[in-house]
């Protein structure tokens, strides 16, 4: 099998890279293709004729979707769109990934796979467009999962993780106020993509999956865990999500179940193992 993984230098694609050993690799990162520019997608993947296309590119600055939702919107949603009808053309199969921020966390129990999305903010608007591709190719597995963290990207400008931001300003700051809302699931990279592996292994029927550590947590209780792992005395100020002046709106409850895959280990343990290798 041939697998095609974009966004290979990312915080997820470099995972991916490890679990799909058993396959002849292409790593792509920007450098290597623009998901945006339709004809270079098709002409680039057409030459190559992948097996499996894996999409780990995304735009996840949730913040500057706000005011830069044209680029949100050309890299969440055309990008994928192109890939889709590419993999379509050659019969590959597409994996891609979306967020549990295409709900507008009004569910206190959490959404499954069918649940019908309703984003609150550009950034989720723009990755609920980018789920399209299940409308242009029908072997699409469509990977909705959250709060990810793990080894750092090594592409230009990638977003740190919660857990890196939070021991990074437990070296300089005593107290720390974090948002004591927001009640999600964390998710290790490393987790997401054997998980993403065993899907693609299982045949199982294309369509929406939820693929997340097991657990929901709040940012402060996240906050909480990482800094008892990493055994940090830092005093943390619970406050709510008015306290800090961001931009987009964020979900209040948007934890996802997955209702149609293997469950995938709890979160503690996953952070836990990222923090002491």
């Amino acid at each position: 099998m041939k697998v095609l993984i974009i966004g290979a230098k990312g915080m997820l694609g470099q995972e991916l890279a490890k679990v799909f050993t058993d396959a002849e690799l292409l790593l792509w990162d920007k450098n290597e293709i623009d998901i945006v520019d339709a004809q270079a997608v098709e002409q680039k993947i057409c030459s190559t004729k992948p097996d499996l296309i894996i999409n780990a590119a995304a735009y996840n600055a949730v913040d500057d979707c706000e005011t830069n939702f044209e680029i949100a919107k050309k890299i969440n949603a055309d990008g994928p769109i192109n890939l889709a009808k590419t993999a379509n053309k050659i019969g590959a199969m597409l994996v891609h990934y979306s967020t549990d921020y295409v709900f507008d966390g009004q569910k206190i129990d959490g959404y499954s796979e069918n649940d019908i999305p309703a984003p609150i903010s550009k950034y989720g608007e723009s990755k609920l467009l980018g789920e399209a591709v299940l409308n242009f190719s029908d072997k699409v597995y469509l990977i909705r999962t959250s709060r990810l963290f793990g080894k750092p990207a090594t592409s230009d400008g990638a977003k740190k993780s919660f857990v890196d931001v939070m021991l990074n300003l437990a070296q300089t700051k005593k107290e720390l106020a974090v948002v004591n809302e927001e009640l999600s699931c964390p998710t290790y990279v490393v987790d997401l993509a054997q998980a993403t592996k065993a899907l693609v292994d299982s045949k199982k029927d294309f369509g929406i999956y939820h693929l997340i550590n097991d657990g929901a947590c709040s940012w402060l209780d996240f906050a909480k865990e990482i800094f008892k792992i990493a055994k940090k005395d830092v005093i943390l100020i619970p406050v709510g999500s008015e306290h800090f002046s961001r931009p987009a709106k964020r979900p209040k409850f948007s934890r996802l179940l997955n209702t149609k895959f293997n469950k995938v280990r709890p979160w503690q343990e996953a952070l836990k193992n990222y923090l002491e290798g």
